[in-house]
């Protein structure tokens, strides 16, 4: 049985002083994190629809490495292929029957990387490396005793009957999962700010979505500090440049207002040099296009936001396995566990979910919850983590149909 601990000791709700950073979705972390759960769930859905069962595969170590670009007023190009690493593990058969894995990936990154920039070029502007392995984790032997286990054959299943999965979910590594509830007036603000900005740009075509947001409050100011790429085709001259970042305050200050921010100071791209006309003007709208590098774990934790201040994990839950990989499955279910507290008792929590390799899933190693001094139902809080647990099945479900999002 799961070792549950409840402590009601948390001293306070809020941080008397927040600092927490957003990468925005054309970030190239962020956009190294979206590409892994979309070859995730697109991997996920197409193996369920074809063989009943999702196949063995985890891309949670894909990259998206810079090319370069040529930009001035008025337009912008890619000059060099923006790079794509297609790294980590999959299933490349199922009985007899070959999956067209590199294909496949490859038209749905083209596909994504087309959604994302509409001016890139994917079938001359990506270029790919392909690296996928077939290689079981340890565990796997040659002995003849093996061909019985679960190891031997976990990349290449004969039948339903090499997937252990069909028969018991097991944890696959030893790990943390951690959330917590509610978000902070900043913390929503920064999401929603981010958020609404990436809809201003869809009818501001000027605007690109490589946004970085750093934000500070020490219970009597906001500080935000902003860098917001502009899109060279869409910039006549530096007039309409410096006229984009005026409309831009303009917008987000009025963002702030629905969260009663009032004394906020707010600086967006503070590396601008004018006089040498050094600005963060771009071909596509993303630093991916000119050097920059992009690797899934690097970014945002799976609530959108860097929060050193808060309960973190370090574990990069994109791309991972959505049956049965702990760095994703438990990481959800503490931040649902986390929000199911706050929803019935209106108190702020901090959860972490644990688990223990080759554990039945549905029973952690342990499940901890910090509650604030003198909460005292214990026992409602408990029925909380059971009933959250037995829908892990249901967590894969939205992941694989991307109704979840983890970056």
């Amino acid at each position: 049985m799961s070792k549950i601990v409840i402590s009601s000791h948390l001293q306070k709700d809020k941080k008397s002083i927040e600092i927490i950073e957003r990468k925005g979705f054309g970030h190239p972390d962020t956009l190294s994190d979206a590409l892994a759960e979309r070859l995730s769930a697109s991997y996920s859905r197409y193996t369920l629809e074809k063989f009943g069962v999702i196949l063995h595969h985890n891309f949670d170590k894909v990259g998206l490495l810079g090319g370069s670009s040529s930009v001035k007023f008025g337009d912008g190009k890619m000059v060099d292929p923006i790079r794509v690493l297609l790294n980590g593990r999959a299933s490349l058969k199922f009985g007899e029957e070959e999956i067209p894995v590199e294909k496949m990936l490859i038209d749905w990154t083209k596909e994504f990387m087309k959604e994302k920039f509409p001016l890139l070029d994917v079938d001359k502007d990506l270029k790919f490396l392909y690296n996928l392995s077939t290689k079981s984790s340890p565990g796997k032997t040659d002995e003849k005793a093996a061909d019985k286990g679960t190891r031997k054959y976990w990349f290449e299943p004969r039948s339903l009957d090499d997937i252990q999965e069909t028969k018991k979910l097991l944890s696959n590594d030893t790990s943390l999962g951690v959330g917590f509830y509610p978000f902070s007036i900043l913390e929503k603000f920064v999401l929603d700010m981010e958020e609404k900005l990436n809809a201003y740009s869809k009818v501001n075509l000027w605007m690109g979505t490589d946004i970085k947001i750093l934000a500070f409050n020490n219970g009597e100011e906001y500080d935000v500090r902003m860098c917001i790429p502009q899109v060279a085709n869409y910039v006549k001259n530096i007039e309409d440049y410096k006229s984009n970042i005026n409309k831009t305050k303009e917008y987000i200050l009025s963002i702030a207002s629905e969260y009663g921010i009032k004394n906020i100071s707010l600086s967006i791209n503070t590396r601008d040099n004018f006089d040498l006309n050094e600005l963060y003007l771009t071909a596509i709208g993303s630093s991916i296009e000119s050097g920059d590098e992009g690797l899934v774990g690097r970014g945002n934790r799976i609530n959108g936001l860097i929060t050193p201040m808060r309960p973190m994990s370090m574990e990069g839950a994109s791309g991972k396995n959505p049956v049965y990989h702990i760095g994703k499955v438990y990481y959800i279910l503490a931040n649902n566990i986390a929000k199911r507290i706050f929803e019935k008792y209106d108190v702020y929590n901090e959860t972490y979910v644990a688990s223990q390799s080759g554990r039945d899933l549905l029973d952690p190693w342990i499940v901890s919850v910090f509650l604030p001094e003198g909460f005292a139902d214990n026992a409602g809080v408990e029925e909380v983590i059971k009933d959250e647990i037995s829908k892990i099945a249901e967590i894969t479900k939205l992941v694989i149909k991307e109704a979840i999002k983890v970056y």
